[in-house]
């Protein structure tokens, strides 16, 4: 019988972009990731649908409430497989958002902040950078 631990996760990123075409990036204040800024995320849910999970993670993280979602990166993560982490990460990016981003998890994050695309801070998590890639690309996974 197949152990359902060592299934891969689904792990969600959402770019939120506002009206004057700049992305809402969090610093990270948690073991991993430390450092580094990344788009609001987590994981899927079990029964959720993948456009609501992405939506319910950037409400509990950011305090937005995003609409009009699109699917702009997959990535096949086995970087970590040797530390037993496996994900599909599914990038989204939400096309509207109503509010005043706001640190809803200050364990998780020291601060949100507005950035352009061509002027982002370093270093950038992992997958926020290869979301950024794709979306830059046009190619949805490659």
């Amino acid at each position: 019988m197949e152990n359902i631990e060592n299934r891969p996760k689904v792990g969600l990123g959402v770019m939120i972009k506002n009206d004057e075409n700049q992305v809402l990036l969090g610093l990270r204040k948690s073991p991993h990731g430390q450092g580094t800024w990344c788009f609001p995320g987590g994981h899927l849910e079990f029964g959720e649908k993948l456009i609501d999970g992405a939506a319910r993670e950037a409400l509990e993280e950011t305090g937005l409430v995003v609409s009009e979602l699109e699917l702009i990166s997959v990535q096949d993560e086995l970087r970590s497989i040797d530390k037993g982490k496996h994900y599909v990460g599914l990038g989204f990016l939400a096309n509207k958002s109503q509010g005043i981003p706001k640190t809803k998890e200050p364990k998780k994050f020291a601060e949100w902040r507005w950035f352009d695309l061509d002027n982002l801070p370093k270093p950038l998590f992992e997958g926020t950078e290869l979301m950024i890639e794709r979306y830059k690309e046009g190619k949805i996974f490659k």
